[in-house]
């Protein structure tokens, strides 16, 4: 049951509304956690604007998939597992098994192994990273515009993590399973 409820975008601040269409313009549906952020008209276009600019950034979107669905497992959020996974596997084409093993903090992809790692440490260490690990990251051919981009999209989707878990919102996307005992 949602502790927060999720706006229409008849219902939602006049400042959302204009948003909440352009989203349902670009993908057809309103996704309930974009509903959600539209209570603050300010928290919905700063989501929308971060989340634009770093889709044009650097990172690819498969690997951009893989970090949302690693901070997703380690934050423990079932609406973002089940959009990413959705995502991952329909838009960014990753395998049933490439999504498990992102949802397990690493990737078949050598380059994205790095990152999906690096991007689990900050999460883990709150930022705290070691030097070898930031060398770790570099050495697999990150550029440091690719480690600030990682980092970013950890936050990205630790707000979204958040926002979901504090509000309760309603998955509606397919459910995620639950990940096999390794």
């Amino acid at each position: 049951m949602p502790r927060i409820e999720a706006l229409t975008i008849e219902t939602a601040p006049a400042a959302s509304q204009p948003q909440l269409a352009a989203v349902k313009k670009q993908i057809g549906i309103v996704p309930n956690m974009f509903r959600t952020i539209a209570h603050s008209p300010a928290a919905l276009e700063g989501y929308l604007g971060l989340n634009g600019a770093l889709a044009k950034g650097s990172l690819d979107a498969a690997t951009r998939e893989r970090i949302a669905l690693a901070v997703a497992e380690f934050n423990g959020c079932n609406y973002c597992l089940a959009a990413h996974t959705y995502i991952g596997k329909n838009l960014a084409k990753l395998s049933d098994g490439e999504i498990e093993a992102n949802r397990r903090g690493r990737s078949s992809d050598t380059k994205a192994d790095a990152a999906v790692v690096f991007a689990v440490k900050v999460v883990s260490t709150r930022g705290q990273v070691s030097e070898t690990e930031l060398s770790a990251v570099r050495a697999a051919g990150l550029t440091d515009a690719d480690i600030i981009e990682i980092i970013a999209h950890v936050a990205l989707n630790t707000l979204t993590n958040y926002v979901n878990e504090v509000a309760g919102t309603a998955v509606d996307f397919p459910a995620a399973s639950a990940l096999k005992a390794a």
